[in-house]
C-alpha cells in the first residue's frame, strides 16, 4: 500500500518518503516462484541434475552488490523486507498514533534509524554513559557488574548468558552460561592457518576503530595486539561447532557452590545483581573448561588488557548504530572482509532488521494483518496432517527399530504439535521507551526489555504458546523441549509455498520443509529428547548403534562434497540438517503419492514433466544459490546447514524414486550404489 500523508504539499510528501527510505515509483521485487525458465536445457538431468534444475537462474542472478549470497530464500526475504518497509514508513509518518502504542513504537524506532543527520551530529556522544561505567571498573567485582549490565543490554563480552527450557526438566526455564567473548565468527578463525589473513585484518580493524575514538596509532596497535591475544586464549578453550552440537556433553547443571568452586575468582553475585537476576540456585554451564580458563585469566591477564578488551567489545557491539565512520568501518570488516559483500544494504533494510529484532511481534502483527491470507494457514494445516500421517506410519513399521524404542518413538510423536502463521496473542511491549531522537538508546533499551522478560522467568513454568521467530521471518524451526514445529507466515510464500502451484511443486518445497522439521525430532540430536521434551536416552543400545551406523553414511556422503578448492562440507557439523533434509524429502514424496492416489485428477503432466519429476525440480530450485567466496568459506565453518548446491541434490541421490522419475541408471555420474545410500526414516 502507498503511504498516505495528509495535509502536506506534494514536494514535502516526497521529501518525507525519501528520508524514510521509500520512493513512490518503486515496485516490489517479483514473486520468486518455481519456474521452468530456471532450467538449463543444455544440460542432461541424468548427468548434472542440480545444474539442469537451477542453471539458468544461477546464470541470470549473480549475487547483488549488497548481498553475500543470493538464493531463492533471499529472493523471498528481499520481497518481505520490501513489504515491511511499507509498514515502517507508514508507521513513521503517522505522528497521530497514540504514544506508547505498538504502531507509534515501531514508527518512532524507524524514524530514529533513518535520521542520519542527527546520528552524524551526535558522533560518539551516545557512548558517554558507557565510558563512565567502564572507567568505574577497578577490580573483578566491578568488572563482573559491568558485564552483567552490558549483557542485559545486548553488549556481549567474556561469555554468553541466556534463558532456555532446562534440557533435562523442560517444563521450567533455566539460566544458561555458554562460551563466548570472541570477535571473529568462530574459534577456527583464531587457530586455523587458513584464516591468518582474516586475523591480521581483524587486528588492523580493531586499531582503526580505536583510532576513530582518538587513540594514537601506536596505542591503538598495542591494544589491538592485546585484544587479539586475549581472544585467542579464549578460542583455544572454546569447543568447536561440531562439539557444541552434542547436547549431552554441553549440559552441566551446577549449584551456586559448584559454580563458585569452578570459578573461585569470578564474583558471580555481582554479575547477577547487575543483570537483575536473583542469584539462581542452579545454573546450566555449557562448557566448564571454558569458564575454568576464564577464571584463571581474570588474574593472569593484565588489567589494562582486560579494559582494552571491554572497550573494544562495547564499540564493536554498537558501531552499526553510530555515525558513518565507525559504522562503515564495521561493515568493511565484518561485511566485506569476512563475507565478501561489496556494499551495505540500503539503510531502510538495515532499519527493518533492527526493528524486527527489537519489536518483532509488534511489527509482525501489522505484517500479518496485511500479508497473511487465512487460506494459507488452512492449506498448511492440511499439508502438515498429510506429512504427519506418513511419518507416523513409518515409525510404526520401521524394520530396523525394535519394539521398546518404537513404543517410545510413537509416544513422542503422538505428543508432537505445530504452530502456523503467527502467535494467537502478540507480545506486549508496553513500558519500552522508544524515542525518535535516540537510536542507540532505543537499541539498548529494547535489548534490556527483552532480557528482563526472559530472566524473570528463570525457575518458572515454560510458556508453550511462545514463538521464537517473528511472524515475518522466512524460516521454520523444530523445538526439542517443546516437541513442536513452527512455520511463521513469512515462509508461507513462493518459492516455499504457492497456492497457485500444483501439488508436486508444493510437496517438493514446503512439503519437504515440513518433513524436514518433523525429522529434526529424530535426527542425531533431536532423537535424544523424549516425549516430554527432556534430554534422556530412551533408545535401546542396539537401536542406538543401528541409527549411528545409518547416520554415518550421511556423514560420509556430505563430507565428500567439495564446496571450494580443498574445502569440503563438514559432514558431522551438518549431520542433523542433512538427516532432516533426507527424511523430509522421502516423507514429502510419499505424501505426494498418497495425495495423487486419493485424487487421480491431480496427476497431470505439466510443462512436459510428470508430478514426480516436478517434485524433484521444485526441491532443487528451492536451494538455488550463488555465493561470494568469503561467505561460503565462513558458512563452511559456522553453519550447521550444508550449502544450498548440496542440499539441492544430496537427498535425491539416496532415493530410488529419484532414479526412477528421471530414468537414471548406473551409467550416470549421479548414480549412488544402493549399499551406499542412506536410509534412516
Amino acid at each position: 500500500m502507498p503511504v498516505i500523508v495528509r495535509n502536506m504539499t506534494a514536494p514535502l510528501v516526497l521529501g518525507l518518503l525519501a528520508v524514510l527510505g521509500l520512493h513512490a515509483a518503486e515496485e516490489p521485487p517479483p514473486i520468486p516462484r518455481f519456474s521452468i525458465t530456471h532450467l538449463d536445457r543444455a544440460v542432461d538431468p541424468k548427468t548434472d541434475f542440480y545444474q539442469f534444475a537451477t542453471g539458468n537462474w544461477r546464470r541470470n542472478n549473480p549475487v547483488p552488490g549488497d548481498k553475500s549470497r543470493w538464493a531463492g530464500f533471499d529472493e523471498l526475504q528481499e520481497r518481505n523486507w520490501w513489504l515491511l518497509r511499507e509498514i515502517l514508513t507508514s508507521a513513521a509518518s503517522d505522528t497521530k498514533a497514540p504514544a506508547g502504542s505498538p504502531r507509534r513504537q515501531v514508527g518512532d524506532f524507524y524514524a530514529a534509524v533513518m535520521d542520519i543527520d542527527r546520528i552524524e551530529r551526535l558522533g560518539f556522544t551516545p557512548l558517554n554513559p558507557e565510558w563512565e561505567r567502564l572507567r568505574a571498573v577497578r577490580d573483578p567485582e566491578s568488572a563482573m557488574a559491568l558485564l552483567g549490565d552490558w549483557q542485559l543490554r545486548g553488549i556481549a563480552a567474556g561469555f554468553s548468558m541466556g534463558v532456555q527450557p532446562d534440557a533435562k526438566n523442560s517444563s521450567v526455564y533455566a539460566l544458561q552460561l555458554w562460551q563466548g567473548g570472541l570477535g571473529l565468527p568462530d574459534r577456527d578463525y583464531y587457530l586455523a592457518d587458513g584464516f591468518a589473513s582474516q586475523r591480521a585484518q581483524y587486528r588492523d580493524h580493531i586499531a582503526t576503530q580505536l583510532g576513530l575514538l582518538g587513540d594514537g596509532e601506536a596505542e591503538a596497535k598495542a591494544a589491538a595486539d592485546a585484544i587479539l591475544a586475549l581472544e585467542t586464549r579464549l578460542a583455544k578453550v572454546s569447543r568447536s561447532r561440531t562439539e557444541l552440537r552434542d547436547r549431552e556433553k554441553n549440559y552441566h547443571k551446577l549449584t551456586r557452590d559448584e559454580l563458585r568452586d569452578l570459578t573461585p575468582r569470578l564474583p558471580w553475585d555481582a554479575f547477577f545483581r547487575a543483570a537483575g537476576v536473583p542469584t539462581p540456585a542452579t545454573v546450566v554451564v555449557g562448557q566448564p573448561e571454558f569458564f575454568r580458563e576464564l577464571d584463571a585469566m581474570a588474574t593472569e591477564v593484565e588489567g589494562a588488557h582486560w579494559l582494552a578488551y571491554l572497550r573494544w567489545h562495547l564499540l564493536a557491539a554498537v558501531a552499526p548504530h553510530l555515525h558513518a565512520a565507525p559504522a562503515d568501518e564495521s561493515f568493511r570488516f565484518f561485511g566485506t572482509v569476512l563475507r565478501g559483500q561489496p556494499r551495505q544494504e540500503p539503510r531502510w533494510q538495515r532499519a527493518a532488521k533492527v526493528i524486527d529484532g527489537a519489536l518483532g511481534e509488534a511489527l509482525g502483527k501489522m505484517y500479518v494483518e496485511r500479508h497473511f491470507p487465512p487460506a494459507a494457514a488452512a492449506r498448511m494445516s492440511e499439508l502438515i496432517a498429510n506429512l504427519r500421517a506418513v511419518f507416523r506410519d513409518r515409525l510404526s513399521r520401521l524394520e530396523w527399530m525394535g519394539p521398546a524404542t518404537r513404543q517410545e518413538a510413537l509416544r513422542k510423536f503422538d505428543r508432537f504439535s505445530e504452530k502456523v502463521g503467527h502467535p494467537r496473542a502478540f507480545r506486549d511491549y508496553a513500558g519500552l521507551e522508544v524515542r525518535r531522537d535516540d537510536l542507540l538508546g532505543n537499541v539498548l533499551r529494547a535489548n534490556a526489555f527483552e532480557s528482563r522478560r526472559e530472566l524473570a522467568r528463570v525457575g518458572k513454568a515454560v510458556d508453550r504458546s511462545e514463538w521464537h521467530m517473528t511472524p515475518q521471518t522466512v524460516n521454520a524451526y523444530f523445538s526439542p523441549p517443546l516437541n513442536e514445529i513452527v512455520f511463521p507466515a513469512g515462509i508461507l510464500q513462493p518459492p516455499f509455498f504457492d497456492l497457485e502451484m500444483d501439488d508436486a511443486v508444493n510437496y517438493g518445497a514446503i512439503g519437504v520443509v515440513i518433513g524436514h522439521e518433523i525429522t529434526h525430532g529424530y535426527d542425531d540430536q533431536g532423537r535424544k529428547y523424549d516425549a516430554d521434551g527432556n534430554l534422556r536416552d530412551w533408545w535401546t543400545e542396539a537401536d542406538g548403534k543401528e541409527f549411528d551406523r545409518r547416520a554415518a553414511k550421511v556423514v560420509d556422503q556430505y563430507g565428500a562434497y567439495e564446496a571450494l578448492p580443498g574445502k569440503r562440507v563438514n559432514g558431522r557439523l551438518t549431520l542433523g540438517e542433512n538427516i532432516a533434509d533426507l527424511g523430509g524429502t522421502s516423507i514429502a514424496f510419499e505424501a505426494l503419492q498418497r495425495a495423487l492416489a486419493k485424487d487421480p485428477s491431480r496427476r497431470r503432466t505439466l510443462d512436459g514433466f510428470t508430478p514426480e519429476q516436478r517434485f524433484f525440480l521444485s526441491l532443487s530450485q528451492l536451494w538455488r544459490v550463488n555465493w561470494r567466496e568469503a561467505e561460503l568459506q565462513r558458512r563452511l565453518v559456522v553453519d550447521p546447514h550444508s550449502p544450498g548446491q548440496f542440499r539441492g541434490i544430496g537427498p535425491h541421490v539416496n532415493l530410488p524414486e529419484f532414479y526412477q522419475a528421471w530414468g537414471i541408471t548406473e551409467a550416470s555420474p549421479l548414480w549412488r550404489k544402493p549399499e551406499d545410500r542412506a536410509k534412516i526414516w
